[in-house]
């Protein structure tokens, strides 16, 4: 069974990740809190929240992850005519919030969110004390697609990604990686695989290869210019 951690304590500390069930995969502990102490103590041990509405507080680490490692996200020919013909501008946290609610607005074939309210507030109170950043994709004065997430030294947890318009949060992917490379970084974890990750190459990578790989990058560290408010200038060139 899951363990149920006590709500309103000082304690931050999670089960061995040994005890993550089966069946379903991953879940390792229940209840706690969103506080900002509790995150980042999470997803230093390779842990995250994943709950709906309705539901106590469900804490995961699965037995396979989905990463992308430094340089693997490219733009095909495809994605930078369509970059240069629909002339698409880039930031970073320039609107944390809004790429927030995209994420969490409802999807085709998907009915609710799990990107709760409770959620949407744990995380901009991380992006306030620095350690949760967006990436933005504009058309004009249009936001037409994003990605958020959790920077943990040098590793970029991310959380979701949304589109308004086709390619959209496959750029802010690409945009993502290129700004954490040129301030020595470049690993994104996915978190779960799935189809769309899948078919751009995403790696999975079982639960004892991720933890080995996030201890170093996880005491590392990223150049704090990488995360000013600032407009990015996507690289199109072969």
């Amino acid at each position: 069974m899951a363990v149920f951690l006590p709500e309103l304590t000082q304690q931050l500390s999670f089960p061995p990740l040994s005890q993550a069930l089966h069946e379903p995969d991953g879940l390792l502990a229940m209840g706690g809190d969103l506080s900002p102490a509790r995150l980042l103590a999470a997803y230093h041990q390779g842990i995250f929240p994943w709950f709906c509405q309705g539901d106590p507080i469900l804490w995961w680490s699965p037995s396979v992850r989905a990463l992308f490692e430094p340089n693997q996200l490219q733009l095909n020919r495809t994605l930078r005519k369509q970059c240069r013909r629909m002339g698409y501008q880039f930031s970073v946290n320039q609107a944390f919030q809004r790429v927030v609610a995209g994420c969490a607005a409802p999807r085709a074939r998907q009915s609710d969110t799990w990107i709760v309210p409770q959620m949407q507030q744990a995380y901009y109170q991380l992006h306030l004390q620095g350690h949760a950043h967006s990436i933005e994709v504009w058309q004009q004065d249009s936001l037409v697609g994003g990605l958020y997430g959790v920077c943990i030294g040098q590793l970029f947890c991310g959380e979701s990604m949304f589109n308004r318009q086709p390619g959209t949060a496959r750029l802010a992917l690409i945009a993502l990686q290129q700004q954490l490379q040129q301030h020595d970084g470049g690993w994104i974890d996915c978190q779960l695989p799935n189809d769309y990750l899948n078919s751009l190459g995403v790696l999975h990578m079982p639960r004892a290869h991720y933890l080995r790989l996030l201890q170093p990058l996880a005491t590392g560290s990223i150049h704090p210019a990488c995360w000013q408010v600032q407009p990015l200038q996507l690289r199109t060139d072969d």
